[in-house]
Formats: structure tokens, C-alpha cells, sequence
């Protein structure tokens, strides 16, 4: 058996600078934003006498099978919804957490999204409570782009130098 002598120069790796407080924040709102997705499921569940009231109020000739079945339609997308928005939540903030450029990339594309959803939801009908925590979503991720792309997050997204 030969084993090479090991020498001084071994292949290095591109260094990443410590995680700074920003993306540990961002990392953590995330999370929260996950949190308030799964509180959202909770508050359309609870909020069905006010969808209904809102999809009559914008459709007043609309039958009780038309009205049943906006209602059903409208909360099934709203959980789908959230239930995808969960997982997209965690699934940044353990990319983010990691410094993958890519990931902070796609969170301001998620934004971008999340910021067209909330003009939707403003015109088509939804209960109070959902579109409450829907402004408040849309505010923690607000808040997790600021941090993502402030001037003490770059440094841990690009890569390092070998030294």
C-alpha cells in the first residue's frame, strides 16, 4: 500500500464568511412567515361566514349551488395555496441560511409573486381576517428582502477568495 506524504498544499474550498445577524434575521422571519401561512389556513377555516358574505356581496344574483360553490373554490385555493407558500418559506430559509446566491435570487422572485397575489386579493373577494394576515405576510417578507439584500448580507451570499 502507498499513502502520499501529505504536503502543505492541500486544494482549498472558497471560504464563506460567518453567517451575519441579517440573514440570521431574514432566516427567522422566514420561518415566521411559515408559521403565519399555517395561521392563515386557520383563519379561512374559521372565516367561512365572512367569505360568504363577501362573494354575495360582489355576486348578489348568484344562486345558493353558485354561492356554495364559489365559497368552496375560493377556500381551496387559499389553503392549496398556503400549504405551497409553507413549503416554499422553508425551503428558502434553509437555502438562504446556507448563503446560496440562487436562493435570494428566487426569494425576490417569490416576493414579486406575493406582492401580485395580495393586489389580487384586494379586488376579489376574501374575508377580512384572510386578507389581514395576507398584508401581514406580505410585510415579514418585505422585511426578509430588505435583510437578504442588505449591504451586511452580500459578503456571505458571493463567494470568498481561497486564501
Amino acid at each position: 500500500m502507498y499513502q502520499q506524504y501529505p504536503t502543505a498544499e492541500t486544494p482549498q474550498q472558497p471560504q464563506r464568511t460567518e453567517q451575519p445577524r441579517s440573514v440570521r434575521n431574514a432566516v427567522r422571519l422566514m420561518y415566521a412567515g411559515a408559521a403565519l401561512e399555517v395561521i392563515a389556513v386557520i383563519v379561512t377555516l374559521l372565516t367561512q361566514g365572512s367569505l360568504k358574505s363577501s362573494i354575495l356581496k360582489s355576486h348578489p344574483d348568484y344562486t345558493a349551488a353558485q354561492l356554495h360553490t364559489a365559497e368552496v373554490a375560493r377556500t381551496a385555493a387559499l389553503i392549496i395555496g398556503a400549504l405551497i407558500a409553507i413549503g416554499l418559506w422553508i425551503w428558502m430559509a434553509q437555502a438562504n441560511g446556507r448563503g446560496l446566491s440562487w436562493a435570494r435570487t428566487l426569494s425576490a422572485v417569490f416576493f414579486g409573486i406575493s406582492t401580485l397575489s395580495l393586489l389580487v386579493s384586494l379586488i376579489a373577494a376574501r374575508s377580512a381576517g384572510s386578507l389581514i394576515i395576507g398584508v401581514i405576510v406580505w410585510l415579514v417578507g418585505l422585511a426578509v428582502i430588505i435583510l437578504l439584500f442588505s449591504k451586511e448580507s452580500r459578503p456571505f451570499f458571493s463567494k470568498q477568495a481561497p486564501r
